[in-house]
């Protein structure tokens, strides 16, 4: 069951139109009360990425700022965050200050009168990575068709040099003997974390020489990998675009890794 299911309605309309638009968002959930607070647990809301609450209710000011620094970190990371915000006699009683994290428990002050504490889970709902598949090909096809149940975008369209995703888009070359020139210039032209074409080496080495005397940077011309996927001796279109999705699970979860090193 996702996030959106278990909400309001409002906030799911709110929450699959931000999906549809390719922006980051966090779900915010009060999930422990001591003492007065406004709101009680099970209390949720809809953040923006710069941490604004666009839906829902979290209760009053005393918890807005801690909530907000969460949430960029969350949506900055990746993985989700749990704050506690309590008064600053409490947090003094439990040997901790605001700011400190605690198996995996982050601690903010609460500076309102009412003196009470809130545990807030929050939860980044992050973009899909693009693939940009182009090419009509069996593979081609195979590869669109797979690909969303790993959770990728899939789109069919070269990008625009101006789509500013690269940071999560990766593209491959599935022409397969059908304007690969052409497709492999659209993609060398806009920056991706990687681009594979489906193809022999030797036949990617005559069409790298075909690109490099169009001007195309030899350095971008190397990053191409050809043969695109790994290595599992796949034979079907099925197989090969299996093959690409693997290599392609790998490129990705690197990418987790050296953003959170």
């Amino acid at each position: 069951m996702s996030p959106a299911e278990i909400l309001s309605q409002d906030l799911a309309d709110a929450a699959q139109t931000l999906r549809q638009r390719d922006e980051p968002f966090a779900f915010a959930t009060i999930v422990r009360t001591a003492g007065a607070t406004a709101a009680k647990p099970g209390a949720k809301a809809l953040l923006s990425a710069d941490g604004t609450i666009l839906r829902g209710w979290l209760g009053g000011g005393c918890t807005r700022g801690a909530v907000k620094k969460a949430a960029i970190s969350a949506l900055a990371s990746g993985q989700p965050q749990l704050v506690s915000v309590a008064p600053e006699e409490l947090l003094a009683e439990k040997g901790v200050s605001a700011g400190d994290e605690i198996d995996g428990t982050k601690f903010a002050r609460n500076g309102c009168p009412s003196k009470g504490s809130v545990d807030i889970f929050i939860e980044p709902c992050l973009p899909l990575p693009q693939l940009v598949v182009l090419g009509g090909s069996p593979v081609a096809q195979a590869l669109v068709s797979l690909a969303p149940q790993f959770d990728w975008s899939v789109t069919e369209t070269a990008p625009s040099p101006a789509q500013d995703n690269a940071l999560k888009r990766v593209i491959v070359i599935a022409t397969q003997g059908q304007g690969d020139v052409n497709a492999l210039e659209a993609a060398l032209a806009v920056p991706s974390i990687h681009t594979a074409f489906v193809g022999s080496g030797r036949k990617f080495a005559s069409l790298a020489n075909k690109l490099a005397a169009k001007g195309i940077e030899q350095a971008h011309i190397d990053a191409v990998k050809a043969p695109a996927g790994l290595d599992i001796g796949a034979i079907t279109p099925e197989e090969i675009a299996l093959s690409i999705l693997a290599d392609l699970v790998q490129v990705r979860r690197a990418q987790v890794q050296t953003s959170h090193d």
